[in-house]
């Protein structure tokens, strides 16, 4: 007999449709964990009218709390010190970890009765991402009898040491106390009291206490909407087609892209597009004067970055500290070979026989490292060709929303009882059956 579908309070307080980043993360997955359970999406008022324009029925689909009394002058501040630039990530997930509780003090009050009464199985917490943040949730859940999960968690991957000027160009200055939120007041509580901790790297897994290790799920934070990308047909004619997408910052590396790509492209044996904008384009731009085959498109809309990128054959992204690798994946997605630093997210996305790996290292040996895999796959399109069809039929079987739900659908069984194993999904990203080794430059 088939087990009734569990009924989740899935708690997003960043959850929109229209966004990217972390709220389309909380969205995303919000949606997805319909295919699997009955769901009540929990979520910030700011993200009511985008819901609506989904097609969504607030008060049985969704809720909406209201926490802009705190919430709004908080975001302010962030932006001040922030300076408006997009920089110091550190600094806002502290300014969300200070106004984070009263959403949840809010979410208890409206709540609480139904999970004390017995009218939700789980309470799931998706977003914040952040392991920072605090929830006073997971003891009251506890003591209703209801598991709390929560998850799924990512952040805090080391600055690489060759790397610290970026890091001070990033204005990350609380990065270096960052260890101080394990002494957060409730944190203790949460971690005692929580079902099922996802961690959306192994990072973030190896820094919860050893008391709540048998409860730590690993589970890759981010997928993708297969109806949003297409592989697209290539020939394997003339030269190898890269492409880069993201902000034009230090840490992600696109000066150190183009110094490794620039003798491919004076002799014609590659082509680069950089889509993305940020403080290193003036930089940029002088660096591609006279080079043949580059281009730089400056910031594209997302919706539009499919035809430019999945023209190409290759993501080449030399980043240095990625949480999750959410462009990984769509890359994949389009067929693309990604060619990454094997460092954090990327680095735990990309198998053997999906793409290629360079080991971090100093400026000069990333460089060396990208210029010598590109040469490589410049010299053998079946290659490309092979890994990139691998790439994209293992995103569409692992890496969908769908697939995604349906892995958080074993943990759910797992916290009900109705699975006696931990859920293992190390073999999601697995390197090929025959043994083949990791393809490493």
């Amino acid at each position: 007999m088939t087990a009734p579908r569990p009924r989740v309070l899935v708690i997003a307080e960043a959850a929109n449709p229209e966004w990217v980043s972390v709220p389309l993360v909380g969205w995303s997955l919000a949606r997805a964990l319909t295919e699997v359970a009955d769901v009540h999406l929990v979520t910030q008022v700011r993200n009511r009218d985008a819901i609506l324009r989904a097609g969504l029925t607030e008060g049985r689909d969704f809720t909406c709390i209201d926490s802009e009394a705190i919430a709004r002058p908080l975001w302010h501040l962030g932006k001040v010190l922030r300076m408006g630039d997009g920089k110091g990530w550190t600094t806002l997930q502290a300014i969300n970890a200070v106004s984070y509780p009263y959403f949840e003090r809010l979410v208890w009050q409206r709540f609480g009765k139904d999970i004390k009464s017995g009218a939700y199985d789980i309470v799931h917490r998706v977003t914040p991402l952040s392991p920072t943040t605090v929830s006073s949730l997971a003891k009251k859940c506890a003591k209703a009898g209801v598991p709390f999960v929560l998850g799924p968690l990512n952040g805090g991957v080391p600055w690489p040491k060759q790397f610290e000027a970026a890091r001070r160009q990033e204005k990350e200055w609380l990065s270096y106390i960052r260890s101080a939120y394990k002494l957060l007041p409730g944190r203790g509580a949460m971690l005692a009291n929580t079902a099922a901790i996802l961690a959306g790297s192994r990072h973030t897994a190896s820094e919860f206490p050893a008391s709540c290790a048998d409860r730590v799920v690993w589970l890759p934070e981010n997928a993708i909407d297969p109806a949003k990308f297409a592989m697209r047909p290539r020939t394997g004619d003339g030269p190898l087609r890269a492409c880069f997408i993201g902000r034009l910052v230090p840490y992600k590396g696109p000066d150190m892209l183009i110094e490794a790509a620039r003798p491919l492209l004076q002799s014609g044996a590659m082509t680069l597009d950089i889509l993305g904008d940020g403080p290193m384009m003036p930089a940029l731009r002088s660096m591609a004067e006279g080079v043949p085959g580059l281009t730089l498109h400056g910031w594209v809309d997302h919706a539009q970055v499919q035809s430019v990128a999945g023209a190409c054959d290759v993501l080449s992204f030399p980043s240095v500290r990625e949480f999750g690798g959410g462009v990984v994946l769509e890359a994949m997605a389009m067929g693309l070979v990604p060619l990454i630093v094997d460092y954090a997210g990327p680095g735990e996305l990309v198998a053997a026989d999906t793409g290629v790996t360079v080991p971090l290292g100093d400026r000069d040996a990333i460089i060396a490292g990208f210029r010598a895999a590109l040469s490589r796959l410049a010299r053998d399109p079946a290659s490309v060709s092979r890994m990139g069809h691998a790439a994209h039929a293992r995103v569409m079987e692992r890496f969908t929303w769908s697939a995604k739900a349906a892995q958080v659908a074993q943990v759910y069984d797992w916290v009900l009882g109705r699975a006696a194993q931990r859920p293992d999904f190390s073999a999601i990203v697995s390197a090929p059956q025959d043994g083949a080794e990791r393809d490493v430059v």
